[in-house]
């Protein structure tokens, strides 16, 4: 796993499951357009231009008197068409002991937004019932993406919602009395603040942090693969919302870009995390060392 700081914010990122995606899944991307950006083998597209590189992990985020978890994954014991059908058995609630965290002792947990790959770990099964993971933790998420996939998953035509994700990973922490449903921006904690940032779901967030004057911008799937970076205008076929996912992406870009935050997304593979600098009248990014 790894680990780094922010000002005096220490964050982890622990992976669930690598996600070899085909590349197809953004129309744009023919090998023709994606060699334009060499700087992406091997890391992020495979050398047949064939294959994106992909990975699903939560981020764990330390701060002086907080523990909180970024976006939760697929989650053990649920078959998913993520997972190809058949139930995971990752350990990932031992990875989170590795990194020296309890499943008590975690303050806080964010979804970026309600799909199913971003609220798994929400609860575990226990004895035949969906429980809360962190019984102690307040669950943040957007109000308008709850209201979205309730009605959605009360549709006998369109549900369950999710692949039934809002079922078992989303309903039993609200009926457990746990959520904190926010609409518009809001301050969460001093330096972590919600920002709206709609299109890939009515109610994806971003999550702006900072700490002794350097930030982080954690941006759930506003951009899910490191082209995005360069190419903003791509969307994968899974935004509802094709314009306004355009304007979020650009919008976050550029708030990494001109504040010096950190990128801190929940599907690129290693290398992950970066910086975003100018370049002409575009964007390139600038990977972290230590991966």
């Amino acid at each position: 796993m790894l680990s780094w700081q922010v000002g005096r914010v220490k964050i982890t990122r622990i992976v669930e499951m690598d996600l070899p995606v085909p590349a197809k899944v953004f129309p744009q991307a023919t090998a023709a357009e994606l060699r334009k950006s060499a700087w992406l083998y091997p890391h992020f597209v495979s050398e047949d231009d064939n294959t994106l590189k992909l990975s699903v992990h939560a981020l764990l985020v330390e701060a002086p008197g907080l523990k909180l978890v970024v976006d939760t994954c697929v989650g053990n014991d649920r078959p998913r068409e993520i997972t190809g059908g058949q139930p995971l058995a990752t350990p990932f609630l031992e990875h989170l002991g590795e990194a020296g965290w309890s499943r008590d002792g975690v303050d806080a947990v964010v979804c970026t937004h309600l799909h199913v790959d971003h609220v798994g770990w929400n609860t575990r099964l226990d004895d035949g019932r969906w429980v809360p993971t962190f019984k102690n933790a307040q669950y943040v998420w957007s109000q308008e993406d709850f209201d979205f996939y309730k009605t959605l998953d009360a549709d006998p035509q369109k549900g369950p919602a999710n692949g039934g994700s809002f079922r078992d990973s989303v309903l039993p922490v609200v009926e457990a009395g746990l959520v904190k449903m926010v609409k518009g921006a809001a301050e969460l904690e001093d330096g972590l603040r919600i920002t709206p940032a709609p299109g890939h779901t009515p109610g994806t967030i971003r999550i702006e942090f900072e700490s002794k004057g350097e930030k982080a911008l954690f941006c759930g799937d506003i951009l899910h693969h490191a082209v995005q970076v360069y190419r903003p205008d791509w969307n994968s076929f899974a935004c509802l919302d094709q314009v306004n996912a355009r304007k979020s992406r650009r919008a976050a870009i550029e708030y990494c870009a001109g504040s010096g935050a950190m990128l801190m997304p929940c599907h690129f593979g290693a290398p992950f995390h970066c910086h975003i600098d100018h370049k002409g009248d575009g964007f390139a990014p600038r990977f972290a060392a230590n991966f």
